[in-house]
């Protein structure tokens, strides 16, 4: 499984507040906490915790969870759907989520998916889109 993006920005915070303490970086050069402060990571976190939980939950007997199933399909498309508006609501409240993010959540989005069994091209094939445009629909981000 891909890494969630808030394991690595919570790193790389933690990486900078370390060397700040240690007076190998400046303060003003530490900048991670400002891109990633706690509650934006921890509200990201409880959206991606709903999401695996809610693509976990699909359909665990069926080999590819939608394959040729329109209300399979629905339901993995109502997950991606939940996902993409909780990741709103937190950039809303936080203005955190910049092009590097965006590509970390759209690619963990896609990969939680994968891991789960979904063949994410042919579930946006029979949408007439991209893989690359998985969260495209309502994502403000």
């Amino acid at each position: 499984m891909i890494e969630r993006p808030t394991r690595s920005w919570r790193r790389r915070v933690a990486t900078q507040e370390a060397a700040v303490a240690a007076g190998e970086l400046n303060p003003a050069q530490a900048y991670a906490a400002e891109l990633w402060p706690a509650d934006f990571i921890a509200a990201v976190d409880a959206v991606l915790d709903a999401y695996e939980h809610d693509v976990a939950t699909l359909n665990p007997a069926a080999p590819n969870p939608a394959a040729d199933d329109p209300a399979a399909d629905d339901a993995v498309w109502a997950a991606i759907e939940r996902v993409v508006l909780g990741l709103n609501a937190a950039d809303e409240s936080h203005g955190a989520i910049e092009t590097g993010e965006r590509e970390e959540l759209a690619e963990y989005v896609d990969a939680v998916l994968t891991d789960a069994g979904v063949d994410v091209t042919a579930l946006t094939a029979r949408r007439g889109i991209d893989r690359a445009e998985l969260t495209d629909s309502w994502r403000d981000w």
